[in-house]
């Protein structure tokens, strides 16, 4: 394990010690057991580790980002147990899904619960940008529900040009990532042009991270993804590798990606013939080749800051999303 390794799970402990004391009620129960339930899910923390990393290379110390830190994983749990309601999904990271442990008006209120916890986090944030990185922080709320709104109209079209996805990811998934490093170099006391480089390095590892998603769903270990694989494929989702696949397939690979999408999913025996198609039409190579050059042009961002040991770090961050396998 190198140096970074330690770092990551380092900060990702602290973070999730943090998560786990962040809680102090115990009643009305059926909100406090399940958001102690959410919190204690095994994420990733990768949010939090922008919003330190980026504090850190702009100067910064990782104690005065740590609640922001705290704030974002927060509210990025919330998106996820409201998309679980309105997706239908059964698991998340291996558990239950809150509304199927539960019901779902249990999981509506604890993910109302969770913004306004990620917002007492973040407020005890000690800086004279504080009012800035409120703004920030609100304006990446609004955003990541115009993606899922996106999202949940897209299910309804039969055709989404991949300019159209790309929108959306960048509002669902990609809005946290860049508010998460424009937060954490506010925080850091960052020049406008680190606070600029921080933020398009994010947005570009965020397109990455979830163009990486769609193509994990497909070709990713079962137990390290920690949820089915195919199941995009089952629920007729318009990922990149679907939409590439109906723009490059023709004749009978045509008709099958045709009828995922227009009949909004396909039956689980189904997911090995559309896997096929995928690399028969190059498009899982596509996939890799568009996240490949993601985290290149975030590396190029990256070179703009002075040489630290957070900024190189960021770099060995790269690296990880590109090749993830969870």
């Amino acid at each position: 394990m190198n140096s970074f390794d330690k770092k990551y799970r380092k900060y990702r402990s602290i973070i999730d010690q943090r998560l786990a004391s962040s809680i102090r009620k115990s009643e009305p129960v059926s909100l406090y057991q399940p958001m102690k339930y959410v919190l204690s899910g095994s994420g990733k923390r990768i949010r939090p580790l922008l919003i330190i990393l980026s504090c850190e290379a702009v100067g910064g110390m990782m104690k005065e980002a740590v609640h922001a830190a705290v704030a974002i994983e927060v509210l990025h749990n919330f998106t996820l147990v409201h998309d679980d309601i309105m997706d239908h999904a059964e698991s998340r990271r291996g558990r239950a899904t809150v509304h199927v442990r539960w019901d779902p008006n249990v999981a509506i209120l604890v993910g109302d619960e969770l913004v306004a916890m990620a917002y007492r986090e973040l407020l005890k944030t000690k800086s004279k940008a504080i009012a800035h990185v409120a703004d920030v922080f609100t304006e990446g709320v609004v955003e990541v529900c115009e993606g899922q709104a996106f999202d949940k109209e897209y299910e309804g079209l039969h055709t989404v040009s991949l300019n159209d996805y790309l929108l959306m990811i960048s509002k669902k998934t990609g809005k946290l990532f860049s508010v998460s490093a424009e937060i954490g170099a506010l925080i850091g006391g960052g020049t406008e042009r680190e606070i600029r480089a921080l933020r398009t390095y994010a947005t570009y590892i965020g397109r990455a991270f979830q163009i990486q998603d769609d193509l994990l769903d497909i070709v990713a270990d079962e137990k390290e993804f920690g949820k089915a694989i195919g199941g995009d494929i089952v629920e007729g989702k318009k990922t990149f590798l679907l939409i590439q696949a109906y723009e490059h397939a023709t004749g009978n690979d045509k008709r099958l990606i045709k009828s995922v999408i227009e009949k909004k999913g396909i039956s689980k025996k189904t997911i090995p013939l559309v896997k096929e198609i995928y690399e028969r039409c190059g498009i899982i190579e596509l996939a890799k080749q568009s996240i490949d050059k993601d985290i290149r042009q975030a590396n190029v961002q990256l070179k703009k800051l002075r040489d630290t040991p957070a900024r190189e770090m960021l770099f060995w961050f790269s690296g990880m999303v590109l090749h993830r396998q969870f």
